[in-house]
C-alpha cells in the first residue's frame, strides 16, 4: 500500500533554505491574489532565480518565504505549485527530521486521487 504524506501546516518547509519557482501564470494569480498589478507583485515579492532563468520568491531576512506570517501562509489559496508538491512529489533527504507531514497508508485508488488533486488544483495546507 503508498503512503501519502499529509500536511499538518507545520510551516517547516516555508523555513528551510532554497528557492520557490515561479511561473508567470503563478505570478499573475498570487498578484491577482494580493491585489497588486504584475509589475508591482514581481518589484516587491520577487527576485532573479539563482539559475538566472526566471523569478522566484523573495526570502525574508532569516531566510523564510516572504509570503510566511507567523505560522501560516499568507498565500494559501493561491500558493505556487511547488509549494503544493512538497513533501509528496518532491521532498530530499532528511526532510522528515522537520516536516511533520503524517504518514498515512493508503490504497493505490486513493494515493492517485489525492496526487491528482495536487497536481490538479493543490492539496489545500
Amino acid at each position: 500500500m503508498p503512503i501519502f504524506l499529509e500536511c499538518q501546516r507545520c510551516t517547516a518547509c516555508c523555513r528551510w533554505p532554497g528557492q520557490v519557482r515561479l511561473s508567470g501564470e503563478e505570478i499573475t494569480r498570487l498578484a491577482q491574489f494580493k491585489g497588486m498589478s504584475e509589475p508591482d507583485f514581481i518589484e516587491k515579492h520577487t527576485r532573479l532565480r539563482w539559475d538566472r532563468g526566471g523569478l522566484a520568491l523573495k526570502e525574508q531576512p532569516d531566510g523564510a518565504c516572504i509570503f510566511l506570517e507567523g505560522e501560516s501562509c499568507a498565500v494559501q489559496p493561491v500558493k505556487p505549485q511547488q509549494c503544493r508538491e512538497f513533501p509528496n512529489l518532491w521532498n530530499f533527504p532528511g526532510f522528515e527530521k522537520t516536516c511533520h507531514a503524517i504518514p498515512r497508508e493508503v490504497s493505490q485508488a486513493e494515493y492517485d486521487r489525492r496526487i491528482a488533486l495536487i497536481k490538479q488544483k493543490g492539496n489545500d495546507r
